[in-house]
């Protein structure tokens, strides 16, 4: 899907920070000033946009997860919506220190959350006291609302989407240990050196959040479309070759009742 420099317009893609916040690293998608706001070149965003929706498709295709991070009260429900969609876990609450780091760890939490879904299933969870039931309750909820997101990621992901890299710098700083690929809205008044894949963008309006996530979501789901695609051929491929024996076989059958 090609981005079109009028819709990123219209979504205010284009306002970045204050002048005197500015990074000067950001120099190269700034196009102007105005009324001591910067102004970001929306031909690179787009140019930037279709990029990073190339490598996402990729990633996608080869089965890895990508993890969405954006904590910001702006972009939350957006990013949990659009990661949604596509079934990728995201993080929208805070950051559990070590994500990814020490992901042995957060799989352990994640494993305690399915242990106490398995212990109401059957029925062990009403053989606790009701002050157990309480606190092993109040300890799913947390999980939930922490790690909710992420029960299927059993594995690293293969690339990070960041909304604000100024915010989620301990994300930034974890995923650059793991040498894991990092995807990012980038505002004015951050270093776009610390980013694999620089989107320049407005990361603090909601329109511009949901414009820019629209494309790379859908740039995704074309690369999971490709996977599925990919598996289904192989699946044919499998089916014929297997079809002449059960032809043969039949043959075999008629010309025993024959003679």
């Amino acid at each position: 899907m090609a981005v079109e420099v009028k819709e990123l317009l219209e979504a205010g893609v284009h306002f970045g920070h204050l002048t005197r916040k500015w990074d000067p690293n950001m120099a190269p998608y700034v196009y102007m000033e105005r009324n001591g706001i910067h102004i970001i070149n929306l031909y690179k965003t787009a140019a930037k946009i279709e990029e990073a929706g190339a490598a996402l498709a990729k990633i996608a295709a080869s089965g890895r997860k990508i993890l969405f991070v954006a904590t910001k009260k702006q972009a939350k429900d957006i990013v949990a919506e659009k990661a949604g969609t596509i079934n990728m876990p995201y993080i929208t609450e805070r950051w559990p220190g070590g994500m990814l780091t020490n992901f042995v760890t957060i799989r352990k939490a994640v494993k305690k959350m399915a242990m106490i879904d398995r212990m109401k299933k059957d029925g062990t969870f009403q053989t606790l006291s009701k002050k157990e039931r309480l606190q092993v309750d109040r300890l799913r909820a947390k999980l939930e609302k922490n790690l909710g997101s992420i029960v299927d990621m059993t594995r690293l992901p293969g690339a990070l989407f960041v909304v604000d890299i100024k915010r989620e710098h301990i994300a930034i700083k974890e995923a650059q240990k793991l040498n894991i690929p990092i995807f990012a809205m980038v505002d004015t008044n951050s270093d776009p050196r610390q980013v694999d894949y620089v989107i320049p963008a407005n990361d603090d309006a909601s329109k511009s959040i949901d414009k820019v996530l629209s494309h790379v979501t859908a740039s995704i789901a074309e690369g999971l479309a490709d996977r599925k695609a990919d598996k289904d051929t192989d699946q044919d491929d499998d089916d014929v070759v297997v079809a002449p024996t059960k032809k043969r076989a039949s043959k075999a059958i008629v010309t025993d009742e024959e003679e």
